[in-house]
């Protein structure tokens, strides 16, 4: 597993919208703005369950990040990895935490009816920094 470099890391956390890429069943590429945090050296992502996303990666673990500086767009990291685990253990809490970070509320004000929230552990396996 590669590491992000500490010349980088503080990216991850500020609220910097990052872009997930997953493969469809064709092997095209798909992408979402996705928020995004870290527990050191994994890559956090939280979604809900069946979303196209979440369908790509239970077939296919492999994914790309890029996620850019929010104060310095000349400054940025992408990310080639594996999701190396999912859980729905703790990914309501890590939603609203994720929604203190991003929109300074305490509670994800986005929840659908009947939606089951899903992290992704994403271990990086290439590591590229910019600016």
């Amino acid at each position: 597993m590669k590491q992000i470099p500490e010349s980088h890391a503080d990216i991850l956390e500020k609220p910097a919208f990052a872009h997930l890429s997953t493969l469809m069943p064709d092997g095209s590429p798909q992408s979402s703005a996705v928020w995004v945090d870290t527990d050191g050296p994994t890559i956090l992502v939280n979604t809900a369950e069946g979303r196209l996303k979440d369908r790509n990666v239970r077939r296919d673990p492999r994914v790309a990040i890029s996620v850019t500086d929010p104060e310095n767009p000349y400054r940025s990291l992408m990310i080639r990895g594996r999701v190396a685990k999912i859980t729905n253990e703790g990914a309501d809490e890590h939603i609203n935490r994720m929604a203190k970070k991003y929109m300074g509320v305490d509670e994800y004000p986005f929840r659908q009816p009947g939606e089951v929230r899903v992290l992704y552990f994403i271990e990086p396996v290439r590591v590229a920094a910019m600016g």
